[in-house]
């Protein structure tokens, strides 16, 4: 009997990794009304949000073991985590009960998001994986289209518990929802034992006792076809003798997308914190600003559920890889010699229809290479591209008061990793031609 995919664990996944979007920027629109409120600076509220980046830098590749290990008791866990974290900021009418619970809800995030390869690997069939993937992280953007909303609803201090209470109904529909749907092992799961359990144990092949000639092999019937494959141009091999991190971390493709993944991710984060108050001596203003961010979230909502799908059918990864950065850095530089309310809107859309479906395709490639280690392997993309969001916004905001030079600096990291982008042509034709039959 042919097995199907089970489409109801993404929809369950999808409204989790929407709340943990929701929980992180729910502050993101109102930092002013909540300071006041709250009794607290603007930078303090800042923190609210700025506390799931750091941690999920420390985070991720220990919640991506642990997926590999324990799946679905993690991603359930993830999803608790992130319900609670909503219901601790209803305790108190205070900052202390707010910081507490994103500080819980900030624990969950890399338990949710790390887990989108391994949802769609274990509850859909191949050739279906690439949409599963494509929605599951379009609902993640799209928590972030519900976050600007509720806060644009919601924009006196007198609403904000309200708008706390309708995250946390959500939240825990959502943990509600994914509990129900995951009960049962996807029927694609690996029967095989994780090759996380011996990642304490790893330690380096010698020399010696490295094998002198490529060799083949066999994979388990219910192994990706990446499993298979030569030691010189295929993933590196999984099973007790590697460990999960190694399986991830030693494999050449994995760690050039965690490069990759650097620049998008820094330039996506720091145009979303600091767009506002670079537009601002062009005269657009906090309320516009506001809006041309939302509409450009919303692109890239829609261009991460339909941009990733094509591209995968007609084996043009490297190709949008490269268009995407190429107009992201072509839309900076307009931003920076003409800046206001038509090139805003026009150029910070394209970023966000382009951009932001850069991550379903690296997080699909990641799928089709590492098999049962694509819980480490994700979270090692998402800790690079958290870090690169780190790293590009601390440079932006000190060029904050100079707009053009921000811009610029924004579009000379895009136009960095092109090149890196157009590298992955060989290696991922390489291993669409380990994927065919």
């Amino acid at each position: 009997m042919r097995m199907r995919s089970q489409w109801p664990a993404i929809v369950g996944y999808s409204l989790v990794g929407a709340a943990t979007q929701l929980v992180w920027l729910n502050f993101a629109g109102v930092t002013t009304v909540a300071a006041d409120r709250y009794g607290v600076s603007e930078s303090a509220i800042g923190w609210l949000a700025q506390v799931f980046p750091l941690l999920y830098v420390v985070l991720a590749i220990p919640c991506g073991l642990a997926l590999d290990r324990w799946f679905r008791p993690a991603l359930i866990a993830g999803a608790v985590l992130t319900a609670l974290g909503a219901l601790v900021r209803l305790i108190g009418d205070d900052f202390s009960w707010l910081l507490a619970g994103q500080i819980i809800a900030s624990i969950a995030q890399p338990l949710v998001l790390n887990a989108v390869t391994g949802i769609t690997g274990r509850y859909l069939v191949e050739k279906d994986r690439p949409t599963g993937i494509a929605v599951g992280t379009a609902s993640i953007f799209a928590g972030m289209v519900i976050a600007f909303l509720l806060s644009a609803i919601f924009t006196t201090s007198s609403s904000l518990p309200t708008m706390l209470w309708l995250t946390a109904v959500f939240c825990v529909l959502a943990a509600a929802v994914l509990i129900f749907v995951v009960r049962r092992r996807g029927p694609f799961e690996p029967a095989h034992p994780s090759a996380t359990i011996a990642y304490f144990d790893y330690t380096p092949l010698t020399p010696q006792e490295e094998p002198s000639a490529p060799h083949t092999v066999a994979a388990p019937a219910d192994a990706p076809a990446a499993y298979s494959g030569s030691s010189a141009g295929s993933a590196p091999l999984s099973g007790p003798e590697r460990g999960a991190l190694a399986t991830a971390w030693g494999d050449p493709l994995i760690r050039r997308l965690c490069v990759l993944a650097l620049f998008p991710f820094g330039v996506f984060v720091a145009m979303s914190t600091f767009a506002q108050a670079l537009l601002e001596p062009a005269g657009v203003s906090g309320g516009t600003a506001s809006t041309i961010l939302l509409v450009n979230v919303i692109a890239g909502v829609l261009g991460s559920a339909i941009i990733p799908i094509l591209v995968v059918r007609r084996h043009a990864e490297s190709t949008l890889l490269v268009v995407s950065l190429t107009a992201t850095a072509l839309a900076c530089v307009l931003l920076a010699v003409a800046p206001g309310v038509l090139t805003g809107f026009v150029a910070i859309t394209l970023i966000g229809l382009l951009l932001l479906p850069a991550l379903p395709i690296v997080l699909e490639l990641v799928e089709r290479r590492t098999g049962e280690a694509e819980g480490t392997a994700a979270g090692l993309i998402w800790m690079s591209g958290n870090l690169g969001g780190l790293i590009v916004a601390v440079v932006v905001g000190l060029l904050v008061d100079h707009p053009t030079a921000a811009f610029l600096v924004m579009a000379a990291i895009a136009l960095i990793a092109v090149p890196g982008a157009r590298a992955l042509r060989r290696p991922i034709a390489e291993l669409r031609s380990q994927s065919q039959p």
